[in-house]
């Protein structure tokens, strides 16, 4: 075998170890004439044929054969350089599809399960709205006022590419921001309101400090073509698509499109039921129907406070749920299934284990997360902080120590286990793929006025050697202002930490940049990392005299995870800008816009949230529907608590949490035996039973809301085994359209019910069958 060919199944193997388990039948075996004819009728049953630019290229071709098969299945080989990017039309679309989607994505934040503002959504409706600019703008210059500089209202046909960059840009601006939860923080719990000037900066200065963050992963994990980056190939998917329909519609464009909007508007008026007028679709507990007043089978069954067992839904927002982290229609099939495995060991194991058996030896607040006093009584946290942001010793003795559910603790210890086994897991699997790949960065320095494109031989990234590459200084000076505003928000103390705490939290998250940036590339799989930071910070800070408010926690968690987010949203928009072929420059002006857009709209709605929600979020009130219930801001409260206020050496020396530390250990070590056991029997795809996901859905805080993961396993199976294995064809016409759809419908409605029901003055739903105000699931013994 050539040094060429190998290359070429090694790059194949690299792409295909990170797919799931069950691939379509491509290229497996020369088939016989039969079995041509046979599969030949079953795809003109399920669609047209369809020409792609790889039929047309030699596979031999050393800049073809690098490209796995599956994106070579998908982008396009060639590239027009004349097509416009910046325009006018960009800019106008921009601004109408990132303003409601920074509103909604801020108020999911602040809701217990959520879908969020589809990004397939903005993809297609801009679309359309592009194509109808391109027929009615005039084309007319308009010259800019006291500059030199013009524009023309309508450069020519709707381009592609101010396609992409209208996504990317709503991908960057139309979305949540971490450092709402600190700010919410502050103003719910310590009536600290924080000037909205300051809380803005903030919050678009830890944005920006992730995106320059991209400068340290995108030598090693965005131009090297055996790394998928699975959401990135599903939108280059549709951006293809929508394109050949625009040049050429066909029937089977057209068709695809009516599924889209057909979907989109069941999808839109179905969510009406179990978002307002029928919740107990929200959760189908049928243990409960059976014995609703047995408190058992009341906990058995339950989906909002107790285990779900057997439990369906059939909610949208509990179904796709994002903060499980893996996407129903986009996620491979394996970490869906590692994903149902954790949830299953946690609520259908270790919960009963806890609530019967003893588990954990402390009986009370199994299914809170709120810090609790030893007899199970709500814990007066805010007692523990000093007008002067100290530890009240006083408050602390009359209270006695703090005690958290036995299930909080386990999400606490599979949530630190997570982390070191990303490390862990990219050690003994990922290491050798990523030293290549800094090889090459490396190789750079030998071509000096070379971009890093030069390095690699493949298609795209000779393709891309046509568009100057982003400089380093643009990056540096993107830190440069992140780091100043920062600073003097610290230097002024409106943010709660000392200023040396801000450089390590930096320090932190640079560092996981690449691993968990590798972990996103090859599965599609996002690691939240929230409560390592908060337990380092308490670490920093646990001796202090002073900055020892629990807020300060929150704030350090915001800066270093942002900074793994917001690197991560910008490296996959870049791999869409690479598939694309999108100038390097464009793609990155396109991001920093979309945050200065968006990240205003993102403090309007919090503001919002916080006056209309505020009972409801601090838990005075509780919402029947456990739908804003501020889950993320009460764990962010009590870590806070118990990180800075008792902090790690008193909280560790508690019979309660002496396990916990052992979290490190199990995470470094289980990712070597699936390493071991991977070796010893290759065939059986151990590498594919990732621990960091696995130990990542165990931390998650099922006690308000568990229903849904049974659902979107059964969904899973459907869609990404069944139908990817077997109906390979359909699925790959209607996959992501679906995805886009049922996203897309779900946010329409949540922005329709608060036009409707919410906006002038709340107007609720009247108490029926389908809405009982006493268990809208009939479980009326859950204790």
């Amino acid at each position: 075998m050539s040094s060429r060919t190998s290359g070429a199944a090694e790059n194949e193997a690299k792409f295909t170890s990170a797919l799931p388990a069950a691939e379509p039948p491509i290229r497996r075996r020369p088939a016989t004439i039969d079995e041509n004819n046979s599969q030949n009728k079953e795809k003109l049953a399920v669609e047209d044929a369809v020409e792609v630019d790889a039929d047309l290229e030699n596979e031999d071709d050393p800049e073809i054969s690098q490209i796995p098969a599956e994106v070579r299945r998908v982008v396009s080989l060639h590239d027009d350089t004349s097509l416009p990017t910046l325009t006018f039309r960009y800019f106008l679309l921009s601004v109408i599809f990132v303003i409601p989607g920074a509103f909604l994505s801020s108020m999911n934040s602040f809701r217990t399960t959520y879908a969020p503002y589809s990004v397939f959504f903005v993809q297609i409706a801009s679309n359309y709205v592009g194509v109808w600019l391109g027929r009615v703008l005039p084309n007319r210059q308009i010259h800019i006022p006291f500059t030199k500089w013009s524009f023309n209202l309508n450069p020519g046909p709707w381009s592609v590419k101010e396609h992409v960059l209208i996504t990317v840009t709503a991908a960057s601006g139309a979305t949540g921001n971490l450092a709402t939860t600190p700010i919410a923080l502050a103003d719910l719990y310590f009536k600290q309101p924080v000037h909205p000037a300051a809380a803005i900066f903030f919050m678009w200065s830890i944005d920006a400090t992730g995106y320059a963050f991209a400068a340290i992963a995108r030598q090693v994990l965005l131009y090297e073509p055996a790394y998928p980056w699975f959401q990135a190939l599903c939108q280059t998917a549709l951006f293809e698509t929508q394109s050949k329909q625009n040049k050429n519609p066909t029937p089977t464009a057209r068709k695809q499109m009516r599924v889209f909007w057909w979907v989109l508007l069941g999808i839109t008026l179905w969510q009406f039921l179990p978002e307002y007028a029928f919740p107990m679709l929200n959760s189908l507990a049928f243990l409960c129907w059976v014995a609703p007043k047995n408190p058992i089978a009341n906990f058995i069954g339950s989906g909002l406070g107790g285990m779900g067992f057997l439990n369906l839904t059939f909610d949208w927002a509990n179904i796709s749920n994002y903060n499980a982290g893996v996407p129903l229609f986009l996620s491979p099939w394996w970490s869906q299934v590692v994903l149902f495995m954790s949830f299953v060991l946690s609520c259908w194991v270790l919960l009963p284990a806890a609530k019967w058996g003893g588990l954990g030896g402390y009986s009370h607040c199994l299914m809170t997360n709120r810090a609790c006093t030893a007899d199970g009584g709500k814990y007066p946290v805010t007692d523990l902080v000093t007008p002067q942001n100290t530890f009240n010793q006083t408050a602390y003795e009359e209270n006695g120590p703090i005690y958290l559910g036995t299930h909080y603790l386990w999400s606490i210890f599979f949530d630190y286990a997570s982390y070191i086994s990303a490390y862990s897991w990219i050690a003994f699997f990922g290491a050798g793929q990523i030293k290549e790949a800094y090889q090459k960065f490396r190789a750079r320095r030998n071509n000096p006025g070379q971009g890093i494109n030069h390095q690699y031989t493949d298609r795209l990234n000779v393709l891309m050697r046509s568009y100057k590459e982003v400089p380093l200084w643009w990056y540096l000076a993107l830190f440069s202002v992140s780091f100043v505003s920062v600073m003097t928000l610290v230097g002024l103390n409106i943010i709660y930490i000392p200023w040396w705490t801000y450089l390590v939290a930096l320090a932190t998250g640079a560092a996981v940049v690449v691993p968990l940036g590798w972990l996103y590339a090859i599965s599609n799989f996002q690691l939240p990392i929230g409560t390592f930071n908060e337990l380092l910070y308490g670490t920093m800070v646990q001796n202090l005299s002073s900055n020892r408010s629990p807020i300060g926690a929150s704030v350090y968690g915001s800066i270093a995870g942002d900074a793994w987010y917001r690197a991560q949203y910008m490296l996959q928009d870049q791999k869409i800008g690479h598939y694309m072929h999108v100038p390097q420059r464009a793609i990155f002006f396109s991001q920093v816009f979309g945050i200065t857009m968006g990240v205003p709209i993102n403090y309007a709605a919090m503001r919002w949230i916080i006056d209309s929600k505020r009972d409801y979020l601090t838990g005075a009130i509780d919402d029947p529907a456990h739908i804003w219930t501020g889950q993320s801001l009460t764990s962010s409260l009590t870590m806070g608590v118990q990180y800075v206020l008792l902090g790690p050496t008193r909280l560790f020396q508690q019979e309660q949490f002496k396990a916990l530390p052992y979290a490190f250990l199990v995470g470094a070590a289980l990712p070597a035996i699936i390493y071991l056991l991977h070796r010893l029997f290759p065939r059986a795809k151990f590498h594919l039973w990732n621990t960091t996901i696995f130990f990542s859905g165990g931390s998650i805080f099922y006690g308000n809301v568990s229903t849904g993961y049974f659902s979107r396993f059964v969904g899973g199976f459907v869609v990404m085994y069944w139908a990817y294995r077997y109906r390979y064809q359909l699925w790959s016409k209607y996959n992501f359209i679906l995805a886009a759809a049922f996203d897309a419908g779900f946010n329409l409605n949540m922005l329709l019910i608060f036009l409707i029901f919410g906006s002038a003055r709340v107007i609720s739903m009247p108490n029926w069958w389908g809405n009982d105000p006493q268990s809208v699931e009939k479980c009326y013994a859950l204790e």
